[in-house]
């Protein structure tokens, strides 16, 4: 069945999943292998939280934050809404903070979390959505319906409410997070009879279902919150979607555990029952009715959940070496989580949708999907790497047998990346290397691995591999205890070849004018070695750090070189550094805030106050304290802003520094905003979203760049933050100590036009609290300049 297609009788629904498994059996997909797909073409879209529904031939993806993507060969998509905080005008409702205006009150937000959208049998399309205040439970989940899937959705109320102080959804019980749910992550689907049934829930009281009214779209009366089938306590398990596969004749409940954003270890597990009310059991029989967190531990406690359920797939990297195909540090996810599924009607073939965010690229996320199949224990298992067009055909011997390397994903819930080991797959079947065991083929592509004594039943698949930009294979299995094995074939270079390849990939980057510590690799592929020399350790040392000559002295020079060595050969690379003695940054703008918006060095006009958004009037004068860090500070009320000149930057880099005291932390709030256009803007948000675990970050919306500090500032104290973008690197500094570097930061102010504010944007709640002591520049601060501007 369709995911989420218009739902038809029982019969119906029973003759067409007969139909579906009986053409597998007569006619399998290795009868006539399919030639050779072409190489993909990938258009990718940002949709956190994705979930699949369908309409005719597209295929549509909602999220959270009011974004919606669609394509037809989910490859290329097209992105159809963004996220509300970069466009409130949300084409998905005539007026959704209108619309939707008792929702937000209730959830105390601005924003929408995870939607989710099913057809109902009247060809009207339900939008189940919801929001949530964020560092508590209290949600709303609601209803709107439209006859098109595009919208414009209407809203037919709020169906469950969570949080509450006083009686909940269950009739004559107090609301208790710790077992009620908090009434998000909604996920309609039909079960094999056709009946409608919605899965939800998240953190607090767990994962619940409801079993609902087709013609309405709403549950049927009397059941409260519903069936509670997973967690408690407060348990990092959320985003529930349930499929039902004909052919197994199981319910699969897949779920994330884990916290979604980069430091949060999201990965996506799944259990499985014979009836849609469960109970759900993992692999190795337990009832995820008591997979709950330890009321004694500390809250969202992992180590208690983390070893139940079937875990497919988490944070993970197919490692790259210097001198091996392709670019960066490799292939692979970080916190990749919140499913859904989706079933080609016309071949069968099954695939999870999902969220991805990337190895040093901090909270960027994307859509991906993967196809997945059931293994020889009805257990789904998903392709290591991202769908691409392949059918899963018949593979020969020669096309296992090699190099590869193999990714364990394990059971712990964690943040740390499982790192690809290097194995190989041997002619009689054996596996040696990083890992001891065997392999056998036992079918046209169906396969059993066994590694270190554990077995694993899967299958070994086409896959295009975008370090070689090529087509390969690929192998995904899973134990009897509910862990997941990845591998991918690998290309393995030795002597003169690595050498050659090692040298050729070696680059320190623009050595012209270097003014950081350099990395010096010391290793590429197939174990070729390198080693280095310098002419001058006092200028640059053979470990890469940097001694930068005083200002006023001279540039320094030195030369490193490279011995880069495999088996018998060997070659050398030399490199000219030239060190850039330090520097006064140049400054483009400074405010003290004595009891004045002036520009300290004149150079440029006047500070003015605004209201409640960067271009809204202001109500009256800015307002001053006394106690700032050095004389007075700006005091913001909540209610307004500053606005910087206009211009004050243009320039790929860039740096700001500034003292803050905050009052009151809110989501989205901006502390420094600089904007080309209300799509394309950097901010500096002194309470980030959930995604950074609501610790400051700098924010981006040119593309989503999410830059996390881990570290939230506190209430009433003052705080010194910073950052700097230099030509697509992006740093974040907290009282002087760095809390985030990364690549990738998009260029948001090299054109004309910039504008820039304190306090205040277009759309968000305004600061409260007191700024100090900014300085804006024109140029790209050093970590020992920022340590400098921090220091009282």
């Amino acid at each position: 069945m369709t995911r989420r297609a218009r739902p038809r009788t029982a019969l119906a629904l029973t003759t067409a999943g007969l139909l579906v498994a009986g053409a597998l059996s007569a006619s399998p997909a290795w009868a006539k292998p399919d030639p050779v797909p072409p190489a993909p073409v990938f258009d990718d879209v940002t949709v956190h939280d994705p979930s699949i529904v369908t309409s005719g031939d597209d295929i549509w993806a909602f999220g959270s934050h009011g974004a919606s993507a669609h394509t037809t060969d989910l490859m290329s998509w097209q992105q159809n809404t963004i996220d509300l905080s970069q466009n409130p005008d949300n084409a998905l409702f005539d007026d959704i903070y209108t619309e939707l205006a008792e929702t937000f009150e209730w959830a105390q937000t601005s924003t929408l979390w995870a939607a989710d959208v099913v057809q109902l049998p009247d060809g009207r399309y339900a939008m189940y959505y919801n929001a949530c205040e964020g560092s508590s439970p209290r949600s709303a989940l609601g209803l709107a319906t439209s006859d098109t899937v595009d919208g414009p959705y209407e809203n037919q109320g709020i169906l469950l409410k969570s949080g509450m102080q006083g009686e909940s959804e269950n009739p004559g019980e107090v609301y208790d997070a710790r077992r009620h749910p908090n009434t998000v992550d909604p996920d309609a689907f039909y079960d094999a009879d056709g009946a409608l049934w919605m899965v939800y829930g998240s953190y607090s009281g767990g994962i619940f279902l409801l079993e609902m009214d087709a013609a309405t779209g709403e549950p049927l009366p009397g059941q409260g919150y519903g069936t509670h089938l997973v967690g408690g306590n407060h348990s990092r398990i959320e985003a529930p979607t349930i499929q039902y596969d004909a052919e197994t004749g199981y319910y699969y409940l897949y779920l994330s555990f884990g916290g979604l954003g980069v430091t949060g270890g999201y990965d996506v597990r799944v259990a499985r029952s014979k009836t849609v009310a469960g109970p759900y059991l993992d692999a190795q029989g337990n009832d995820m009715r008591e997979v709950k967190a330890d009321p004694s531990l500390p809250l969202f406690d992992d180590v208690t959940i983390q070893p139940y359920g079937v875990k497919l797939m988490g944070g993970h990297l197919f490692g790259r070496e210097l001198g091996d195909p392709g670019a960066g540090v490799g292939t692979g996810y970080v916190s990749p989580g919140h499913t859904s599924w989706y079933q080609d009607p016309d071949t069968g073939r099954m695939f999870m949708v999902f969220h991805a965010r990337f190895p040093g690229t901090g909270e960027l996320h994307e859509v991906r999907v993967h196809q997945m199949w059931m293994n020889a224990d009805g257990w789904p298992v998903v392709s290591p790497l991202r769908y691409a067009g392949e059918t899963a055909g018949k593979v020969k011997r020669d096309d296992v047998i090699g190099t590869w390397q193999l990714v364990d994903m394990g059971k712990d819930i964690t943040a740390t990346a499982a790192e690809a080991s290097d194995a190989s797959f041997g002619k009689t079947g054996r596996i040696t290397g990083a890992v001891d065991g065997g392999w056998k083929l036992t079918g046209q592509h169906t396969a059993t691995l066994t590694v270190d004594g554990v077995v694993y039943e899967g299958v070994f698949a086409p896959v295009w591999d975008p370090d070689l930009a090529a087509w390969s294979t690929g192998f995904t299995a899973v134990s009897e205890a509910g862990v997941t094995l990845w591998g991918r074939k690998s290309v393995e270079l030795a002597g003169a070849a690595a050498v050659d390849a090692v040298a050729a990939d070696l680059s320190l980057g623009d050595t012209s004018g270097v003014t950081v510590d350099l990395e010096l690799p010391t290793s590429g592929t197939g174990g070729t070695t390198i080693a280095w020399a310098t002419s001058d350790a006092g200028i640059v040392d053979v470990d890469g750090t940097v001694t930068r000559p005083g200002i006023g002295e001279p540039d320094a020079h030195a030369t490193l070189t490279a011995t880069i060595a495999n088996g018998g050969a060997e070659a050398s690379v030399a490199f000219d550094v030239v060190v850039l003695a330090r520097t006064p940054g140049v400054l483009a703008g400074a405010w003290a805030f004595d009891g004045s918006l002036a520009d300290a060095t004149g150079a440029v006009a006047d500070a003015a106050p605004t209201g409640a958004r960067i271009d809204a009037p202001a109500a009256g004068p800015a307002s001053f304290v006394a106690d700032g860090v050095d004389g007075g500070a700006l005091h913001l009320d909540g209610t307004a802003g500053v606005r910087l000149p206009d211009g004050l930057v243009q320039g790929s880099s860039y740096s700001v520094s500034m003292w803050l005291r905050p009052e009151a932390l809110t989501a989205y709030t901006t502390a420094f905003f600089g904007a080309a256009s209300p799509t394309s803007w950097v901010s500096l948000v002194p309470r980030g979203h959930d995604g950074v675990g609501g610790s400051t970050m700098l924010w981006s919306g040119a593309q989503w760049y999410d830059a996390g500090t881990g570290r939230s500032l506190p209430l009433g104290e003052w705080s010194h933050v910073a950052f700097v973008v230099d030509a697509g690197a992006a740093t974040v500094y907290v009282d002087g100590d760095l809390r985030f570097h990364g690549t990738g930061f998009p260029d948001v102010l090299s054109g004309p036009g910039n504008v820039f504010a304190l306090g205040v944007n277009w759309w968000d709640t305004p600061f409260r609290g007191d700024v100090d002591e900014l300085t804006v520049w024109s140029s790209a601060l050093a970590p020992d300049d920022i340590v400098e501007l921090a220091a009282r």
